[in-house]
């Protein structure tokens, strides 16, 4: 007697967990588009499923960030590849924001987004004060290490996790139990990390309706060539910047796009890349393959220093404002925002409102007025969902760039397509 050879079909959950993380988090993104536009202010009802999910990427970041680079540091026992690796990471970093402020600037030349567009109900707009860069380096320094960490000062716990794991390198074989043991822990807060965004979809689905729902068309339209102009410019950077950097070393480009995709969606919705941190650790470890000490010590570091996006974005800005009022901007002046913002990028790392801070400072150094950002501010939102999601890639990429550099990438995961959370759907 023959016995029956059908298999258990999958339950919906099954059925769910077999989806690409990334197909499903971009299906919340167009699905919550719809919403929002369709129901407007309405939609605003599901906002708390979006800021539950917020709040457990939230819960994560100073855990993540001080394990990971703990663990990171510990791995690298040898001071001169640690400096080699600190090195790249910050020469890439600016290099790249210098990429892609002049993006932006051909772009806000080329498009001419101010054009016709009235300043009228602009008000004027009191530049904040940016700390200046030795004020910002004598801040990473915390005073209460417990008190930092309370506090989210993603830079002072950087700070103090380096010196933590270079004190246990120093610390002899005393000092290989607390390595053992952070290991070990790094793995916990991994998991923990995969299981959190699990619920991502949702997440970005409930972030999606809120923001189209609030913001809709009629403030959109009106400013609509800046919206075009930021997202072009973020999409070119990270197509020709991008994709040519990872070319360069002889990888796929296109493998790297897929294995970052889901950090960079999340970020859309999110608008921070230090709440995309915990997906962006996971999809270059489970991804693109890079050391868990390359990517423990690079990704905190980009989601703070790094400003791709924001410099992107400055430079457009720059160009409206410009052509709004009329002011003719010389190649010195060019050459003046270029520098600018790119040191601005490390002077208001870490700085709440950075993005502002940093086009007053760009504004202000070539003497164009400060007006401007008020109607900026009205479409700020949407611009930085595609600033920020920029500059998540553009960790990745940095990331990816040095661990090949160090022979701390595994190509096998880089060219599988592995999705993030296998491990969690498996077990």
């Amino acid at each position: 007697m023959s016995q029956g050879t059908s298999q258990k079909k999958p339950g919906p959950l099954g059925m769910w967990n077999a989806i690409p993380l990334w197909q499903k988090i971009l299906a919340g993104l167009v699905l919550g588009l719809i919403v929002g536009l369709v129901f407007g202010k309405s939609a605003a009802a599901v906002k708390p499923i979006g800021t539950a999910f917020i709040s457990g990427i939230k819960m994560l970041i100073v855990p993540l960030v001080f394990v990971s680079l703990v663990s990171g540091v510990t791995s690298m026992r040898d001071p001169a590849k640690m400096g080699r690796v600190g090195i790249k990471t910050i020469v890439l970093y600016l290099l790249t924001t210098a990429v892609a402020i002049t993006i932006g600037l051909a772009l806000g030349t080329v498009m001419a987004p101010g054009a016709g567009v009235d300043m009228g109900a602009a008000k004027a707009v009191a530049p904040k004060a940016a700390p200046s860069l030795v004020d910002t380096f004598v801040a990473l320094i915390p005073t209460n290490p417990i008190e930092a960490m309370s506090k989210g000062n993603v830079l002072q716990v950087i700070f103090f996790a380096i010196l933590f794991g270079l004190a246990i390198n120093m610390s002899g074989k005393p000092g290989e139990k607390v390595r053992d043991a952070f290991n070990a822990l790094a793995e916990v807060i991994y998991k923990l990390t995969a299981i959190v965004i699990w619920f991502a979809p949702f997440g970005v689905f409930a972030l999606m309706a809120w923001t189209a729902g609030t913001y809709g068309l009629d403030l959109l339209l009106p400013l609509a060539m800046v919206i075009v102009a930021v997202y072009l410019g973020c999409i070119l950077h990270a197509l020709l910047v991008y994709g040519l950097a990872i070319r360069a070393v002889g990888l796929n480009p296109l493998k790297f796009y897929k294995g970052i995709a889901e950090a960079a969606t999340v970020a859309f919705t999110t608008t921070s890349s230090s709440g995309t941190l915990p997906v962006t650790m996971s999809c270059a470890q489970k991804n693109l393959g890079i050391s868990q000490g390359v990517s423990g010590f690079v990704l905190p570091l980009g989601a703070t220093v790094n400003m791709d996006g924001t410099a992107l974005y400055q430079g457009v800005c720059a160009l409206f404002v410009a052509q709004v009022f009329g002011v003719h901007l010389s190649g010195g002046d060019y050459v003046t925002i270029i520098l600018t913002a790119t040191l601005a990028s490390i002077g208001t790392a870490g700085v709440p409102g950075a993005g502002l801070i940093m086009l007053s400072l760009v504004l202000s150094s070539v003497g164009l007025p400060l007006e401007g950002v008020a109607i900026i501010a009205g479409i700020d939102r949407v611009l930085d969902m595609a600033r920020t999601s920029l500059n998540v890639v553009g960790d990745g990429m940095v990331a990816t760039l040095v661990a090949k550099s160090e022979g701390e990438l595994d190509l096998a995961v880089f060219n599988s397509g592995r999705d993030a959370l296998g491990e969690l759907e498996e077990a």
